[in-house]
């Protein structure tokens, strides 16, 4: 689990239609080390794993991902320049978690991304 070195949750604000949480990522955290050095850069699976905790975290519950929809990274999330991150998450509950999510900062969309979590 990340939370606790990579990120910290600065607010979270839940509404029956979202999870929004404001995450403050630590850009001197060891994942950076190697992608990359000098230049860092949130790996996308990492950013993924952001949203699983969180929702865990608002569910009090295990989670684990049974499909991915859609999956775009759209802007490089270097930890330096956008160290505060705004996480948007959409679920429904049906046969699964249905989640629809992305990351954002200033305009800047990082990744959207649809999937399925038992």
């Amino acid at each position: 689990m990340f939370a606790k070195s990579l990120y910290v949750v600065t607010n979270t604000e839940v509404t029956p239609e979202s999870l929004v949480s404001d995450i403050a990522i630590n850009a001197q955290h060891a994942v950076f080390a190697g992608h990359f050095p000098g230049a860092p850069v949130t790996p996308g699976v990492v950013q993924m794993q952001i949203v699983k905790e969180l929702l865990e975290t608002h569910l009090s519950q295990k989670l684990a991902m049974k499909s991915m929809r859609t999956c775009k990274f759209l802007e490089v999330l270097d930890p330096r320049e956008n160290p505060n991150v705004r996480i948007t998450i959409k679920s429904k509950q049906s046969e699964f978690w249905e989640v629809n999510a992305s990351a954002e900062d200033n305009g800047k969309v990082f990744f959207k991304m649809q999937a399925s979590y038992l």
